[in-house]
């Protein structure tokens, strides 16, 4: 399974809010030629580390494409740039973050792509919602450089961490 990250929490030009920019996003990718298999629910989660900034809109999806992992991260990147978003701060908030999650069972320490995403495991914005796609598409998923199954991912959480679906469709 292929797995991308889609975060934001900061509205960008022509789009009402995280969630509509990320939702258009996804659009790009498909007119990319990237399959969007399924979207997890949407979360709202509090910054990592804490922080003032608003909450963010989360999602995970599961995506296919012929694209390598290299080429599939240049294409997250030239989507990111295109909504507007410049790469300044660590942590810093965001209008939107595509981020190569996993790619099928590919393990890599390559400084320049790191698969699978090293703070995957960390993070309540990331193995909650892709709990519930695994869920929706019957996969029982695991790490897969540790093998860590999600269960295991999410007692392994820290408990500051929220992660709350969002309500609506």
């Amino acid at each position: 399974m292929i797995l991308i990250g889609l975060g934001a929490n900061l509205p960008t030009p022509g789009h009402a809010g995280p969630r509509e920019t990320l939702e258009a996003a996804l659009d790009r990718l498909r007119e990319a030629g990237v399959a969007v298999l399924a979207v997890s629910p949407w979360y709202r989660t509090a910054p990592v580390p804490a922080s003032d900034q608003p909450d963010y809109v989360n999602a995970v999806a599961a995506v296919a494409t012929d694209l390598g992992p290299r080429r599939l991260l240049a294409l997250l990147h030239a989507v990111e740039a295109a909504f507007g978003r410049v790469r300044a701060a660590r942590n810093a908030a965001r209008g939107i973050d595509l981020d190569l999650l996993a790619y099928d069972d590919v393990v890599s320490d390559d400084p320049a792509l790191t698969l699978p995403h090293p703070r995957l495991a960390e993070r309540a914005f990331v193995v909650r919602p892709l709990a519930d796609l695994a869920a929706r598409l019957g996969v029982r998923w695991h790490h897969p450089a540790s093998g860590a199954t999600i269960d295991a991912l999410i007692a392994g959480l820290p408990a500051e961490q929220r992660a709350e679906p969002l309500s609506g469709p």
